[in-house]
């Protein structure tokens, strides 16, 4: 087994050297290759600081967006192509030292990056050369899910909460406290969720069976440790600012933030159980634990109590929106009335006519009416067409060329009512001649009669709709 291990070394070593001398002779980044590649080789020991101030250089807001992209890229590169444990979790190591220590645009570009990539996804990585890297896989899985919940969480706040600096409260006190204290409702509903998932991967990264004693799993778990501190203290000053908000808050989102402070005391016990693990460890003797206190729990009484008389939407604002109409100014009093068709289709509620009773005449033109002139009206049809009785007694004075008998014959069927023999029609083919035959005589009063007939219905029409006029208007 030793032998065996001594040649996978051996290998390792060989591997890195060669992979160095490539980097020198292809690459157009020779320097930052080489400082990845050694900073991430198959040796078992945390990556030597000179390769990280190399690296740091790179990735700093004085370089090209391009040298940054090209960093990144290396590196994803470097750690989804091994297949050995040591590599993988040295480059996770990189990342996290970049993310905590490296220059803020590191982080924008990192998220970008692994929007598109994925840089984190190590689901399926497992290292089966021993039962020991089978131990140190299952851990380099959960480093990887906690550093990817890390960079979502920093897209979430737009903040790194290990990066920022607490403020001081007052002037003489000796502790900070986070930017969750002085948020409002929306956005404490909004971070705190996000900081209490980082906290739930970073309790799962508590290492098991042989990863416990591995020293570069150890150098990985102190800088989860460091940030375990700020995380826990955003979340408790989140909730402190949440309970002072409480009572003023809607229905559902009042259930949210019960469910918010509840599992805040279920990760309070989690924490101090992890803590309790760490001391075990080799590394504990750096670090100074703190004594973790579980949210009151008669606290939740009240909550629940509030959440079954909390109002379900918030109050509305004292001037509410109203939706008003108003018509177009551009459109002229024309343009707003219905047209003659439309006022026929109408119904009138205010005229009622009876079917029975005769229509009443139209009432006489005005003088005014007479002089109007419609431009709409351009054949004339609106105009209140003359009676035609009176234009037959003009035209049979007028044209008049035989005068017939006083007396009128009875009209014979198919004639008008008011058909007059005396008219000028019929003296036209009354007179003797001894050129028209019988047959053309029958002819010409056939149409004298449909001459007539058809003026006496377009009269009746004529004043149809002046009283159709009279009652929509």
């Amino acid at each position: 087994m030793g032998t065996l291990q001594s040649w996978r070394k051996a290998y390792g070593a060989l591997k890195d050297s060669t992979k160095v001398g490539l980097v020198r002779v292809n690459s157009e980044y020779a320097d930052l290759d080489v400082a990845i590649v050694k900073a991430t080789n198959h040796v078992e020991c945390p990556p030597k600081d000179r390769h990280l101030r190399k690296i740091f250089a790179a990735t700093s807001v004085t370089r090209a967006r391009a040298d940054v992209a090209y960093c990144i890229h290396a590196l994803s590169r470097r750690l989804h192509k091994t297949r050995n444990w040591t590599v993988a979790l040295k480059t996770l190591i990189v990342i996290h030292r970049l993310l905590r220590e490296g220059d803020p645009t590191f982080r924008e570009e990192l998220l970008n990056f692994s929007q598109r990539g994925r840089i984190l996804q190590l689901s399926n990585f497992k290292d089966d050369s021993s039962p020991i890297a089978w131990d140190c896989s299952a851990w380099v899985r959960t480093y990887a899910l906690f550093l990817e919940e890390r960079l979502e969480c920093f897209r979430v706040l737009k903040y790194d909460t290990e990066a920022e600096r607490l403020p001081k409260s007052t002037p003489g006190q000796d502790k900070g406290y986070s930017r969750t204290r002085d948020l409002d409702g929306e956005e404490l509903l909004e971070q705190l969720p996000a900081l209490q998932q980082l906290l739930y991967r970073l309790i799962g990264c508590r290492p098991e069976g042989a990863a416990n004693h591995n020293h570069v799993i150890q150098y990985a778990l102190a800088l989860v440790l460091k940030e375990s501190f700020k995380v826990y203290c955003a979340i408790n000053d989140g909730i402190i600012n949440l309970i002072d908000k409480f009572f003023e808050m809607a229905k559902h989102e009042a259930i949210t933030s019960l469910e918010i402070y509840k599992r805040a005391g279920q990760q309070a016990r989690s924490l101090s159980d992890f803590y309790e693990a760490c001391k075990g460890l080799e590394l504990a003797r750096n670090f100074q634990f703190p004594v973790l206190r579980e949210p009151p729990q008669s606290f939740l009484t009240t909550m629940e109590e509030y959440i079954k008389e909390a109002p379900r939407v918030v109050d509305v604002p004292a001037e509410p929106l109203l939706l008003t109409y108003r018509p177009d100014d551009g459109l002229t009093a024309e343009d707003t009335e219905p047209s003659l068709e439309e006022r026929e289709m109408l119904p009138s509620d205010d005229v009622v006519v009876p079917e029975e009773t005769e229509p009443s005449p139209p009432p006489p033109p005005s003088a005014n009416a007479q002089n109007f002139i419609d431009n709409d009206d351009l054949l004339g049809l609106n105009t209140s067409a003359p009676d035609a009785s009176v234009i037959e007694d003009q035209n049979a004075l007028a044209l008049a060329i035989i005068s017939t008998d006083a007396n009128p014959s009875t009209p014979r069927f198919g004639q008008a009512n008011d058909y007059d023999p005396t008219g000028w029609e019929l003296a036209l083919v009354t007179a003797p001649s001894s050129d028209i035959s019988a047959a053309t005589e029958r002819k010409l009063v056939s149409i004298i009669l449909f001459v007539k007939i058809n003026a006496i219905g377009l009269k009746t029409v004529d004043h149809r709709n002046q009283r159709q006029l009279v009652v929509t208007g």
